[in-house]
């Protein structure tokens, strides 16, 4: 490279056009040798093929950074670096921990062992509580139905039966000596591949980590363990944590199996919705848990960033990454959010808050709200989208509108695009980005490549406004909202770290399902559960399954 001070300026020069504004998008038209000399100068070696490629999103990145500019951040707005949700002046209120579930109305064995494949944990926890049924009966029978559906789905990486059957004869012997660990004692489970167990792959769903063995077990498959839970397989993921597609396959949704299960949580979605587990664990930065529940029509708790231990987990973004259940139902969320949520010494965000679940809260006593601009919208859900509305009032409940802040939301997805290019550092260095599946324009390898531009101060920037939104979001004055699933709220929650609940809402023209979510206070899941399985009892659309698999 050449070494004139002439052409260390103008190297200089370019690269300062990604972090300031000396002209008018318009008018900077950003060409292949200048991306080319950038990326001499941070060491990054490219080809034509790729620096084409990344052409229109260096673009619109420096459109990004213009509508970021346009907002006035004062002085004193810190960046939210160490990200904290907790609300200014929170305080506990007092009474513990407790977790209070609804009485069980199926007690009895069925005469066919599968019929359970897709009875609730609260269920399924009854029968094995009272002895009608082993965990190895149970765990049998699920392992069954992954071998039997599971490549048609293309939705388990490992099947776990060893590790399964030893920890079901466990909880088998543990109850026949009276001891009993609680609800998710015996239950068979499915976690997402991004969560190491020791022993066992953990492929992030990506061909360069196919055969990755990480030598720990997550925190949250560690905390399962201890509640007596068996994990029978460990499901699919979009490729490092990005829709549907894997080195194996594309996952399917099990109510259309000509169409993908969304993703990233792609497996345990397609797995829950297809009675091949009781319960499974997802992950979500942005739409992971609520995108595939949403197509696979079950029910996910995104929990409030801090709740629940990342140790062991595959980082994608340290500020925006989170672990939650999906289940069949909102209560069996609250059951397994129990078990997981809580400090361990190790992920040094998490948050000692308590928890506190009853399934007959009085929820005259919560304020809901609404919002409105988002339920007019005319897409694909807007009729499913207004009756909830209506089945909310006839509930007695009076909604409230509320109004998002308003900021250019879908710019601060720089903070994503930055950490996740961050954490796959070395992949794109090393050039093995080039083994991921997906290699189009809108995939990770590009993604990341793109990020690299995006300038420390503007990731700075991205930040403040964020926790700008966030005192904002403090003064919406409900305990919990309701919302469309898909949208700009979606993201800034994500951002915020808000608690979300997705639940089942109704069925598209096609007969696909569709979903409804309803959007809690920090550290409030006890609340935000409790609303949420009223309504979901109201409707009852989670006790429908797809035909194909259901007997």
């Amino acid at each position: 490279m050449p070494k004139s001070p002439l052409f260390r300026t103008i190297i200089i020069i370019i690269t300062a056009a990604l972090a300031a504004q000396c002209t008018s998008v318009d008018e900077t038209a950003i060409e292949s040798r200048e991306v080319e000399s950038a990326a001499g100068l941070i060491d990054l070696q490219l080809t034509k093929a790729e620096i084409d490629s990344m052409l229109p999103d260096l673009t619109d990145q420096l459109r990004s950074y213009q509508s970021m500019r346009e907002v006035p951040v004062e002085n004193e707005v810190r960046p939210a670096l160490v990200f904290n949700p907790v609300p200014r002046g929170r305080g506990d209120s007092g009474g513990g921990d407790f977790l209070k579930v609804s009485p069980t109305d199926r007690r009895e064995l069925p005469d066919e062992m599968e019929d359970l494949a897709f009875w609730t944990v609260r269920d399924l926890a009854e029968l094995i509580r009272t002895r009608q049924i082993t965990s190895t009966q149970l765990t049998k029978m699920y392992l069954d139905r992954l071998k039997m559906h599971g490549p048609t789905l293309q939705c388990i990486i490992t099947l776990t039966e060893e590790l399964a059957l030893e920890q079901a004869a466990q909880a088998d012997e543990e109850l026949a000596s009276g001891r009993y660990r609680g609800l998710l004692h015996g239950i068979p489970y499915g976690a997402k591949d991004l969560l190491a167990v020791k022993g066992y792959r953990t492929t992030w769903g990506a061909e360069p980590y196919r055969e990755q063995t990480i030598d720990e077990t997550a925190t949250v498959i560690k905390k399962l363990e201890e509640a007596g839970a068996v994990l029978v397989a460990k499901l699919s993921l979009g490729a490092l944590a990005w829709g549907d597609v894997w080195y194996g396959g594309v996952t399917k949704n099990p109510w259309n199996i000509e169409q993908g299960s969304s993703g990233s949580s792609a497996g345990s979605a397609s797995a829950a919705s297809a009675g091949l587990v009781a319960f499974s664990i997802g992950t979500e930065t942005w739409g992971s848990i609520v995108s595939p529940c949403t197509r696979c029509g079950v029910t996910g708790l995104r929990p409030t960033f801090g709740m629940v231990s990342r140790t062991g987990a595959m980082a994608l973004s340290w500020a925006m990454d989170k672990i939650g259940p999906i289940c069949r139902s909102v209560e069996d969320c609250a059951i397994v959010f129990d078990v997981i949520r809580g400090p361990d010494g190790k992920d040094p965000t998490v948050v000692d808050a308590p928890f506190r679940y009853e399934y007959d809260e009085d929820i005259d006593l919560l304020r809901i709200g609404f919002l409105p601009e988002d339920f007019e919208r005319d897409d694909s859900f807007h009729q499913s989208d207004s009756i909830a509305l209506d089945v909310l009032r006839g509930m007695g409940i009076d909604l409230i509108p509320v109004e998002l802040p308003d900021y250019p939301v879908y710019t601060l997805g720089m903070i994503l695009s930055a950490e996740a290019a961050a954490a796959f550092d070395e992949l794109t260095r090393s050039g093995r980005d080039d083994l991921l599946v997906r290699q189009i324009r809108n995939a990770w390898p590009n993604a990341f490549r793109t990020a690299r531009f995006i300038p420390a101060v503007e990731y700075i920037q991205a930040n403040r406004i964020r926790a700008m939104i966030m005192r904002e979001m403090e003064d919406l004055n409900v305990d919990i909202y309701i919302a469309p699933s898909f949208g700009e709220n979606l993201l800034l929650t994500n951002l915020t770290g808000h608690p979300c609940v997705v639940l089942p809402n109704g069925f598209d023209a096609e007969g696909g399902p569709v979903s409804i979510t309803f959007i809690g206070q920090p550290f409030e899941e006890g609340k935000l559960l409790a609303f949420a399985r009223a309504y979901q009892e109201e409707t009852g659309f989670h006790r429908k399954h797809p035909p194909r698999f259901a007997r």
